[in-house]
């Protein structure tokens, strides 16, 4: 049995590595999984005065105890891993596509004057820079707005952290993910455009080929049991939040729309995607130091943990 260990995930961006866990999965592969903790002393507090990643550290929570040596892989959104990468300490790559295609949107409060993505003109958005509610923002308000009317500013990671800073008042739009995309709308919030985003698999040299593909096995097997009957799983987004949130744990499954959870067997990133990811990222002024985008993937692993598909 190979040990490996993985920074703890969210169902909205990990739910078939939770399933394949619960369900005995990665153990019929060969793999013993243990969870390391990476929310453990993370800041959670709204910095209105900090208006871009620029000079912000890309591991405050994913990928932070992975760079410690403490954990040998970790998921994130796919944008902000192609960034932990080129800062890595230890040579970790992207090996893959996660299974989950992760739900978002972007929410003002009941009583906000916004109705329609174009009017957040030089309106402050709390995004968690690094993270995929950060650049799905930018993504869904390029087609609304000149980039320079989109005003982002530091909002924690954790969706429940930024839907408290929305109706303290503090920022006048946020992206969320499920459950709190429900809990928003039943607290009144308006959705006013929202998408789908791919995330990947980091992993440090301790994990070859073979290890990746017996977890991608299991994570398939998962995705199978999920997309069978995806309402039967729809209650780790309450039970995961739940725990420490009684108005989440109020929530119903009934509440919980199948329609936002996605998920797919894992795959290689396609190599067009992998390029025009790259290029709007630079576009955006991230990723300077790096040439290509094959320098942050471990193409070779990639090709081989996934052969079998």
């Amino acid at each position: 049995m190979k040990k490996l260990v993985l920074e703890t995930t969210a169902p909205f961006q990990g739910l078939p590595e939770l399933v394949a866990y619960d369900e005995g999965l990665f153990e019929k592969e060969g793999l013993r999984i243990e969870w390391a903790d990476r929310e453990v002393g993370v800041q959670k507090t709204t910095e209105l005065d900090v208006t871009s990643p620029q000079g912000v550290n890309p591991f405050t929570s994913h990928g932070r105890l992975f760079e410690q040596g403490k954990a040998d892989m970790y998921n994130a959104c796919e944008w902000g891993n192609y960034c932990r990468v080129q800062e890595t300490g230890i040579k970790s790559r992207q090996l893959g596509r996660r299974a989950i295609v992760a739900y978002s949107a972007i929410v003002v409060a009941p009583d906000s004057p916004v109705y329609t993505p174009q009017q957040l003109a030089n309106r402050t958005i709390g995004v968690p820079f690094y993270f995929g509610t950060h650049y799905i923002v930018l993504h869904l308000l390029d087609g609304f707005l000149p980039r320079d009317m989109i005003q982002l500013c530091r909002a924690p990671n954790g969706s429940r952290y930024r839907l408290a800073s929305l109706l303290r008042g503090e920022v006048e739009a946020t992206s969320l993910t499920e459950p709190h995309v429900t809990l928003a709308e039943k607290k009144g919030c308006r959705i006013l455009c929202s998408a789908l985003f791919h995330g990947t698999e980091v992993g440090s040299e301790r994990v070859d080929a073979e290890t990746y593909a017996a977890f991608n096995r299991a994570v398939r097997e998962a995705v199978r049991r999920i997309n069978a009957n995806k309402r039967a799983y729809l209650h780790y987004f309450i039970d995961h939040h739940g725990k420490d949130d009684p108005e989440v744990a109020a929530l119903r499954v009934d509440d919980l729309r199948e329609s936002r959870l996605v998920v797919c067997e894992p795959a290689p990133i396609p190599l067009d995607e992998m390029q025009r990811t790259f290029d709007w990222l630079k576009s955006w002024g991230m990723l300077d130091a790096t040439a290509s985008p094959f320098d942050l993937v471990n193409l070779d692993l990639q090709a081989l943990a996934h052969a079998e598909r």
